[in-house]
């Protein structure tokens, strides 16, 4: 019998690749890329030093993670990104702004963390505004819910922060609902409910796109807790 394939939390569409964008994975990809192949990933290796690090999962045009690159060049930041056309976005910033403190993968993320990285990698790891999926039949694509949940938080040193952002009501429920389930995360929210958007995030075009059409914004923020203080998040829920 063939094994069943996973279920995805994105589609790959034939999105418009510029001349520029084409010419950035020619010429950025071997300086900023990084190949997806399986195999566990040094990240000391990759950006030739240890330092903080953040990651950043489906990072669109790269807005966020480009300027928080730029902004603070003591920090290293790995971007998963899926589609060609966003990850040639973010090479051509990338190569503009000289980003020695950035790399990008472009393939499903749940893989990358599932079998390429290490737990407790990251100081903090940022998803914004993930396609929610909103028709009912298609919520088990959502990326975020608890076996997720229970990975990123894996991945998080003991300390380390976990922000979410959607605008879409009942995706954001459902993040919160997973995110406060979590026993390895507690909520940087005094009541448990969503937090201030943070200042450091600029509007994405996704942002944008909603606010235009009337969408609010949730943001969610955790923080990893001592790894000897709890059980694991459960895997259901």
């Amino acid at each position: 019998m063939q094994a069943r394939r996973p279920i995805r939390s994105f589609v790959l569409r034939a999105g418009r690749v510029t001349p520029a964008q084409e010419r950035a994975w020619s010429e950025a990809w071997p300086r900023f890329g990084h190949d997806y192949d399986g195999a566990a990933l040094d990240l000391d290796a990759l950006f030739g030093r240890r330092a903080p690090r953040c990651l950043e999962i489906g990072f669109g045009a790269g807005e966020v993670i480009g300027a928080l690159a730029k902004a603070h060049p003591e920090t290293d930041y790995l971007g998963i990104e899926v589609h060609r056309a966003g990850v040639g976005r973010l090479l051509l910033r990338a190569q503009a702004d000289r980003l020695g403190n950035l790399r990008i993968m472009c393939h499903d993320a749940v893989e990358v963390l599932e079998n390429s990285i290490a737990d407790a990698s990251f100081d903090s790891i940022l998803i914004f505004f993930p396609d929610p999926w909103h028709k009912k039949r298609h919520h088990k694509r959502r990326l975020i819910d608890a076996p997720f949940t229970a990975l990123l938080a894996r991945k998080l040193r003991p300390g380390g922060v976990l922000r979410l952002a959607t605008d879409w009501q009942e995706y954001a429920e459902q993040m919160l609902h997973v995110g406060n389930a979590c026993e390895s995360l507690v909520s940087l929210s005094a009541d448990a409910g969503y937090v201030p958007r943070p200042q450091f995030r600029p509007p994405t075009r996704f942002e944008q796109r909603g606010t235009r059409l009337g969408h609010g914004v949730w943001d969610l923020a955790y923080e990893k807790r001592p790894t000897s203080a709890l059980r694991e998040c459960p895997s259901k829920g």
